[in-house]
């Protein structure tokens, strides 16, 4: 090995696996150039990539000339200059393939970025390519049949999760410093919690939506959004900064100003938490993990009180109207008569669509009138604990086509393990995921920590001193 190519390997040993803010700081000091670090992610990628499945639109040389312009360039630097991050598929990133795992959009290559995408650039970042999700975003496993499974770093025989599970999978192996995934029912929370990583689910319209597909229209302006996911809640928060604010061509973008909240202005928030909703059992390890969480919290300065909210529920079940019930039915049209094409991972979800049957009008009428009535009752009950803190699911990472397991001496199917992300986005709520415990096969285990709408700056503090007493662990796999 030549000096240069012992370098790189330190390198990548030392550098992938931080924190992105780390990365930017060694960048801008001119320790590292955007070069250097980009080829760190490359070589990473080469290495891991093809038994992860991570990535399904990849190019190193488009990778490095992106890198090189950094380096040349003379002007002002942004923020996020030089940071190699990716994009789950479902993003309009020009240039790549944004197929949504489907057959029905094979090859399709944007035009245009997405509001975020075009963010991400205008700050310096280095857009690595685009990650692997299942087929139209239903599912909570990332397969599909243009790329097949993407597999967790913790352990390749399960899922990193769904649907950003590319994402998660690649920010937990360092193949990429950050990225973006998506969430309309846990999306973004669920795999972090999956592979050991932080992610924020945001209040709708904070982050633009403009560009993802399929559209946040309708009842998914209000289930679903773009969500930053990193190794840090600092890393979170730093995107989140860069991504906030207005797009005028976004109808549900939302020009609410970035808020600065001190330590101290934090603890005057009563955070309640709640280990189960005495409906679906999670796991022991799950609970310490919450006691875990909550007792950090505690010597943190913050008042942590015991409390369930009572229309969680009653949200699920409108959640599921809308997500699962109008799901199918907003496909309907694009997949008339195309379904000997699409995965066994749609199908399924079809199959519990149609078992569920179709909304009428008067029944899609009711549950749009219904869900703003619980969103009203569910802010009445969080005014005394405006902050809850809670499972993110029942179980850890499954394994490839697992559907049901045994908690508690119960039966948890596979729908109902995921409820504990569920109810917030018919929420609209603020969400995000912080890994904490380990379950007895080593699996990560993340906590959720939820505010009330609009009061993303609150999550994403309290997140942050949860993360720091606990905090991001490499797989052994990502180390070479």
């Amino acid at each position: 090995m030549t000096p240069r190519q012992k370098r790189m390997a330190q390198i990548v040993d030392d550098v992938v696996l931080t924190s992105a803010a780390k990365q930017l700081e060694l960048v801008s000091t001119g320790e590292l150039s955007a070069s250097e670090l980009a080829e760190a992610h490359i070589r990473q990628i080469e290495r891991l990539n093809p038994e992860l499945n991570a990535y399904v639109d990849f190019d190193a040389e488009r990778v490095r000339s992106q890198a090189k312009k950094l380096d040349a360039s003379k002007g002002p630097r942004g923020a996020l200059h030089g940071l190699p991050v990716s994009i789950k598929a479902s993003i309009a990133t020009a240039g790549h393939r944004c197929e949504i795992g489907s057959l029905l959009h094979k090859d399709e290559v944007p035009r245009e970025d997405a509001t975020v995408v075009a963010r991400l650039r205008a700050a310096g970042a280095v857009i690595l390519g685009a990650t692997n999700c299942p087929e139209f975003l239903m599912a909570y496993e990332t397969d599909n049949l243009l790329y097949g499974p993407t597999r967790n770093p913790w352990d390749v025989e399960r899922s990193p999760g769904g649907s950003s599970g590319g994402e998660s999978a690649a920010i937990a192996a360092g193949l990429s410093a950050a990225g973006l995934g998506s969430d309309g029912g846990g999306s973004v929370r669920v795999p972090a919690h999956f592979t050991g990583i932080c992610s924020l689910k945001p209040t709708p319209g904070r982050i633009p939506g403009r560009g993802h597909l399929p559209p946040c229209v309708g009842p998914f302006a209000i289930l679903g959004v773009i969500g930053p996911m990193a190794r840090t809640m600092g890393d979170v928060a730093l995107l989140f900064r860069t991504l906030a604010g207005h797009d005028s061509l976004d109808p549900v973008s939302s020009p609410a100003p970035l808020q600065e909240l001190s330590l101290d202005e934090l603890r005057t928030r009563t955070i309640g938490f709640f280990e189960d909703d005495e409906l679906v059992p999670v796991t022991a390890e799950t609970r310490a993990a919450v006691q875990s969480a909550k007792e950090a919290l505690c010597q943190a300065g913050f008042r942590v009180e015991p409390f369930r909210p009572h229309t969680l529920e009653p949200l699920r079940k409108v959640w599921w109207k809308f997500f699962v019930q109008c799901g199918a039915m907003f496909y309907e049209p694009e997949i008339f008569g195309k379904r000997y094409k699409l995965s066994p991972i749609f199908e399924e979800f079809l199959a519990i669509a149609e078992a569920s049957g179709k909304l009428t009008a008067a029944e899609l009428l009711e549950a749009w009138a219904e869900l703003d009535v619980l969103r009203a009752k569910a802010l009445a009950e969080m005014q005394e604990h405006p902050v809850l803190l809670c499972p993110a699911a029942a179980v850890p990472a499954f394994r490839h086509e697992e559907r049901s397991w045994t908690v508690e001496g119960k039966t948890v199917e596979y729908f109902d393990a995921w409820r504990y992300t569920q109810w917030f986005n018919a929420l609209a709520a603020p969400g995000a995921v912080v890994p904490v415990g380990r379950s007895p096969e080593g699996l990560p285990i993340g906590v959720q920590i939820v505010a009330r709408p609009f009061e993303d700056e609150v999550v994403l503090g309290i997140a942050g001193v949860v993360d720091k007493a606990f905090g991001y662990r490499a797989p052994a796999m990502a180390r070479s």
